[in-house]
C-alpha cells in the first residue's frame, strides 16, 4: 500500500526507474520505457511520474500532457456557436498509467487532479479551452467522465473538459 501522503509527482528524469513499471497495458509500459525520454528530450510531451517520496525512482505511475488544437465542429453545438471559427487550443493528456502494485489506491485520481492543476496554471499564461485526454478502453472512459469529461463529437475514446468548468 501506498501512503499518499508521501507521494511526489514530478517531472520525469533520468534516475527513475522506467524498466521496472508495469501496469497491466503493454503499449503503457513499452511508452515509459522506450520512448518517454525521447519524447521529452524532443520537446513533444512531458512526462511526469508519481513516486514515493521512500522509494523516489520507483515509478508508481505517470501521465504525459502535450498541446493539440481541437477542431471547433468536434465540439458540441452548445460550446462551439460561442468561439471563434477556427480550431481551439487545449492540452492533451495522452497517457495516464499506475503500476499494478499501486492500482486501487486513488493515485490515478490524484494525477488527473495534478494535470488539471498543471494545465489551469499554464493557462494563465497561454490561451488553453480545454484539457483533452484519450481514454485506452471503456474502463479509462468511464474513469473520465465521473470526472466531468465528455466525449468529443464523432469520437469513442477522446474526451475533454472545458478548463472553465473546473
Amino acid at each position: 500500500m501506498t501512503d499518499a501522503s508521501l507521494l511526489v509527482i514530478q517531472p520525469l528524469d533520468t534516475r527513475h526507474d522506467r524498466a521496472g513499471f508495469r501496469c497491466g497495458v503493454a503499449a503503457l509500459d513499452i511508452y515509459l520505457e522506450r520512448q518517454a525520454r525521447q519524447d521529452v528530450k524532443r520537446r513533444i510531451s512531458r512526462v511526469f511520474v508519481a513516486a514515493s517520496a521512500t522509494q523516489p525512482n520507483t515509478v508508481l505511475a505517470y501521465y504525459t500532457l502535450s498541446s493539440l488544437a481541437i477542431e471547433l465542429d468536434s465540439l458540441p453545438q452548445h460550446l462551439a456557436c460561442k468561439l471563434p471559427r477556427h480550431p481551439v487550443p487545449a492540452a492533451l493528456l495522452g497517457r495516464l498509467a499506475v503500476s499494478q502494485a499501486a492500482q486501487g489506491q486513488g493515485i490515478g485520481s490524484m494525477l488527473l487532479a495534478d494535470a488539471v492543476k498543471r494545465t489551469l496554471s499554464v493557462s494563465n499564461e497561454i490561451a488553453i479551452y480545454a484539457l483533452v485526454v484519450d481514454a485506452i478502453d471503456e474502463g479509462a472512459r468511464g474513469f473520465y467522465e465521473r470526472f466531468g469529461f465528455a466525449l468529443l463529437s464523432g469520437e469513442r475514446r477522446r474526451l475533454f473538459l472545458p478548463l472553465r468548468s473546473v
